[in-house]
């Protein structure tokens, strides 16, 4: 006597091939989610390479920041800043780019916004006004306090040898 094929035992395997398939979809765009969104947040974070701004953040700190432009999108207006905030721009006067405090802002001759910066722990003021065009980044705060993700850079540093 031959034994009847149960037809539900096709559509189960059937299925469980399916459920297969989106599973593994699944998995598949959580990491892209996952990969993209550490791409986004990696650009949002500055290691500091100095003590000059110590000691609010020290070298190997990481700091989270806003972008003047960050894939086309202004997260930040560089003609809105104030006295206080902790800007990265790209000094004329260092080859890499620099992360110091707005101490006071000036017009220019021209009628533009110049900014005079400082490293807290530095006696003088940077050798050069900073205009709103060199600002590439701002230092996210909450208060008076630098969003800040302690000795981490020093990995970077380490690879960079800095």
């Amino acid at each position: 006597m031959a034994k009847k094929r149960n037809p539900n035992k096709k559509a189960k395997t059937s299925k469980s091939s399916n459920e297969q398939s989106t599973s593994m979809g699944r998995e598949i765009a959580s990491y892209i989610i996952i990969i993209l969104v550490g791409i986004v947040l990696a650009q949002h974070l500055n290691v500091v390479v100095s003590g000059s701004m110590e000691p609010v953040f020290y070298r190997g700190d990481v700091v989270v920041i806003e972008k003047t432009n960050f894939l086309g999108i202004q997260e930040i207006n560089p003609s809105d800043l104030k006295v206080g905030d902790i800007i990265i721009y790209q000094a004329t006067w260092f080859p890499e780019p620099v992360i110091h405090r707005i101490v006071n802002i000036q017009k220019g001759s021209d009628g533009q916004t110049y900014y005079v910066t400082k490293g807290d722990n530095n006696p003088k003021t940077d050798p050069s006004l900073v205009s709103t065009s060199q600002v590439q980044a701002k230092v996210v705060s909450f208060g008076n306090q630098p969003l800040i993700i302690p000795k981490i850079g020093y990995i970077t540093l380490w690879i960079r040898g800095l």
